[in-house]
């Protein structure tokens, strides 16, 4: 079956309970699926970023992408820095216990402490966001924001695309594309905010899909890299013609921090 056809299906498929889950169930459910989410992206991290005999290494991970979402869930920000803190400072001590050797190597560690923020960390301002007012409808803009610049590049980087981006990373985003990313974004925003969020000043629904469709592209080119390094060409194998699930939450990670802390700053 054609990729771009599998990618359809598997959309016509996930969508709608996604959709259902968003709008209409409570915060247990959608914490339950954040947390699915997080897992599996954090399995995915694993296996790119640590050989099969770490396993202490990956259990560490997959430890801390546990408790990082239960803390978003349950607590404040200030247990969640006091957790973070800590974290580090445990994972670091657990190493400096198990040399055995005059060989140190500091790379697992910093490899758990960025696998523990990238994944649990930014993806669970989802929980935040949605818990805030109207936050089924903030949770529907990210999506917009992301998927409507995600079609647009699609379709304008295959019809126009001549200029690579950053050909090194990614060899098939273009200049063109990310220019329909861009507008694409920006008018999904708006075009939600006319008929969802009418008291929004439309300039902040047009910075957040400007500023938040080049983040997500941030974000997707960092993942690249993170595929790169690891020498494989999807994060997993999970969603048939999209990959892994890193390989369609990759923008969302960037994207949901910025728009909390834009609406948090300036629209609450």
């Amino acid at each position: 079956m054609n990729a771009h056809v599998k990618r359809w299906l598997t959309a016509i498929v996930i969508l709608p309970v996604l959709f259902s889950i968003i709008a209409w169930g409570s915060p247990e459910i959608f914490f339950v699926v954040i947390m699915a989410a997080i897992l599996l992206g954090i399995h995915e991290y694993n296996t790119m970023a640590f050989a099969p005999a770490l396993q202490r290494e990956k259990a560490q991970t997959l430890l801390l992408a546990l408790v990082i979402p239960m803390v978003f869930y349950g607590s404040t920000a200030e247990l969640l820095l006091g957790v973070i803190a800590f974290s580090t400072l445990i994972v670091f001590i657990l190493y400096l216990l198990r040399i055995r050797q005059d060989h140190y190597d500091l790379l697992p560690v910093m490899k758990i402490l960025f696998g523990t923020l990238y994944v649990p960390m930014l993806l669970s301002y989802f929980i935040w966001l949605r818990r805030g007012d109207q936050g089924a409808l903030w949770i529907f803009f990210v999506i917009v924001l992301a998927f409507s610049g995600d079609i647009a590049a699609y379709y304008v980087g295959r019809t126009w695309g001549r200029h690579k981006l950053i050909p090194l990373v990614s060899a098939g985003k273009t200049v063109e594309g990310t220019v329909g990313l861009i507008i694409g974004s920006a008018l999904g925003c708006l075009i939600f905010s006319w008929f969802f969020f009418p008291k929004l000043f439309y300039l902040h629904a047009l910075i957040l899909g400007v500023v938040g469709s080049i983040l997500g592209q941030l974000g997707d080119l960092c993942e690249s890299v993170l595929k790169r390094t690891a020498g494989v060409k999807d994060s997993g194998t999970l969603l048939p013609g999209h990959g892994g699930i890193l390989d369609r939450l990759d923008c969302l990670l960037f994207i949901a921090p910025f728009v909390y802390y834009y609406r948090y700053y300036f629209i609450s």
